[in-house]
């Protein structure tokens, strides 16, 4: 299992290099000028050069990336132009809200998705199982974007339950947590269900309930867990989307994480920040992945014999 870890932090390096690559090259290559942005259409032509050769801009774009990639070997994301702070102090502060977001719509998809997925396969053909296919088609077509509005205007306006916009309480979470969850608690649903029933029909199930096993405890000892493998893989990569879906629902919900941040800086042009956040998102999305495969070598013993 160390050389296993060893190997998918090697290969971790590459991806996160060409990460960095290409977030540098899309923002530096977009249209707007962030000392234009900055200073305005009043600003001196001095003025301008100034502020080029205080951040750099006035360099070539390959210099610029090897004094970029040379910060982040020592830990220095840069600073941003707008708020005049250091990326790593604003990644210090936003992150932990926008890693609260994504673990708690991680926890809803699970709570929601694991027992219907499992419950629908178990009562294959019934009408909960319908009910529950017919929910998930909605809830995966609705984007966050669209059902976060809608939430705010039947919970928050028409209802007045809950809060509309802020992160004050815990209850301020819950509208962003089922807007940002909802979808992948019914993919989840989904693969759940599938694998279940993929599982269901296996020769151990049926020779465990020829043996006396009732089906009830066949399913919960010896099928679900093997019906998880497929699911945690899922659940991986859902959770990096989960971070980057939070942009929009932050933007909608004014969660001030790092996608309301990032946002903003996309509209200023605020190289370091969108680079800083890019490169935050992908590392924990590498990290998450190999936790994910961790996981595998835990539930099925197998996948540790192999490794």
């Amino acid at each position: 299992m160390g050389q296993f870890l060893l190997k998918r932090i090697g290969l971790a390096v590459p991806t996160l290099l060409v990460v960095v690559f290409l977030v540098f090259m899309a923002v530096h290559l977009a249209p707007s000028d962030p000392v234009e942005n900055k200073l305005g259409e009043k600003a001196t032509a001095e003025q301008r050069t100034a502020m080029r050769h205080h951040y750099g801009l006035d360099q070539p774009l390959p210099l610029q990336f090897v004094r970029y990639v040379g910060g982040l070997l020592h830990g220095d994301f840069g600073e941003s132009y707008k708020l005049e702070q250091p990326v790593s102090t604003l990644i210090a502060v936003k992150f932990p809200v926008t890693a609260q977001l994504a673990i708690a719509a991680l926890l809803f998809s699970i709570a929601v998705g694991l027992p219907a997925g499992a419950v629908a396969a178990y009562f294959h053909n019934s009408w909960f199982d319908r009910a529950v296919m017919a929910l998930v088609v909605a809830m995966v077509s609705i984007p966050s974007i669209v059902l976060g509005p809608l939430l705010i205007l039947g919970v928050a306006v028409k209802l007045g339950w809950l809060p509309t916009s802020g992160w004050e309480s815990p209850k301020y979470m819950v509208l962003p947590m089922i807007a940002l969850g909802s979808r992948s608690a019914a993919i989840v649903a989904r693969f759940m269900r599938s694998s279940l029933l993929d599982t269901l029909r296996q020769d151990y199930i049926r020779t465990a309930i020829a043996k006396g096993l009732s089906r009830p405890m066949a399913v919960w000892r010896h099928g679900i867990k093997n019906a998880l493998l497929p699911v945690l893989t899922v659940l991986g990569t859902n959770f990096g989307a989960l971070l980057t879906g939070s942009f929009v629902v932050e933007t909608l919900f004014h969660v001030p994480g790092i996608g309301d941040i990032s946002i903003e800086s996309i509209q200023w042009r605020d190289y370091p920040v969108v680079q800083g956040m890019a490169l935050l998102v992908a590392i924990v999305y590498v990290f998450v992945n190999l936790g994910v495969d961790v996981l595998y070598g835990a539930i099925d013993p197998r996948v540790r014999a192999r490794g």
